[in-house]
């Protein structure tokens, strides 16, 4: 039987590989747009970041998105990131890895 290779990205916030799954990717558009990205299909630049609320939090502080993505990221981003991180984590613990 032939193991599947996980795919690694590199998480902004650790600065380790990961699976890809793990980590929740950000997106920045032509237009600027940034946007959380679940699929992550969305055209456009990412960065990835792990699913730890603490990590956002010190993100925030840090401005660690804005040089990644190349543009000023406002702190009510990093507010609705949290918010999508900190449910995920929830997910995870309610449901387990699916």
């Amino acid at each position: 039987m032939k193991k599947r290779k996980i795919p690694m990205r590199k998480d902004l916030l650790t600065d380790t590989m990961q699976p890809k799954k793990e980590l929740v990717r950000i997106v920045i558009d032509k237009e600027k747009n940034i946007a959380v990205d679940p699929t992550g299909k969305k055209a456009g630049r990412g960065a990835y970041v792990s699913l730890d609320p603490t990590k956002i939090e010190a993100a925030k502080e840090k401005h660690i998105l804005d040089r990644s993505l190349g543009a000023k990221v406002p702190d009510s981003f990093y507010d609705e990131l949290y918010s999508y991180v900190d449910h995920q984590k929830a997910r995870k613990e309610l449901f387990g890895d699916k």
